[in-house]
């Protein structure tokens, strides 16, 4: 099972996601009935937020003065993780930090529903020990991503 909380830090989320909670809920839920996820208690946090907020976390924890579309911060380092996923008891992965202004596009929101998907995956896929730094880790993360996707849409 996954539980999750959603914070809504910019209204403008609402132009995507008329009901953001609900619409997260949903996919998580959809999410929960994969393989992956059995027998697994978890549970994570997602901020959606704007450029401003997203810029000053980045500074913050990763020392880079420029906005981007997703921020993951896994809670547990990589070996305690993989004991806490074999075990039953409910733990917290992390947050995860959504920017508005590198999802929306004005044009499309289906669009823009895709590549929240897809960028919520990511965050994910990161707060579960994913790198993307090495090519065999990114390959593997891309795996799981696609896995994933598959399963929320």
């Amino acid at each position: 099972m996954i539980k999750i909380n959603v914070l809504v830090g910019d209204k403008s989320w609402k132009k995507i996601l008329i009901n953001p909670e609900t619409y997260i809920k949903r996919k998580v839920k959809k999410l929960s009935n994969d393989n992956y996820f059995k027998n697994k208690n978890i549970e994570f946090s997602i901020l959606l937020t704007g450029n401003k907020k997203i810029k000053l976390l980045n500074q913050k924890f990763r020392k880079k003065n420029t906005s981007t579309d997703v921020l993951s911060f896994p809670y547990l380092e990589n070996k305690e993780l993989k004991k806490k996923l074999k075990n039953k008891d409910t733990f917290y992965l992390g947050d995860i930090a959504l920017n508005i202004n590198k999802i929306l596009n004005k044009k499309d929101n289906k669009k823009s529903k895709e590549k929240f998907n897809k960028l919520l995956i990511h965050g994910l896929t990161h707060l579960l020990g994913g790198r993307h730094k090495i090519y065999n880790d990114f390959i593997n993360m891309q795996k799981l991503e696609t896995k994933f996707l598959k399963s929320i849409n």
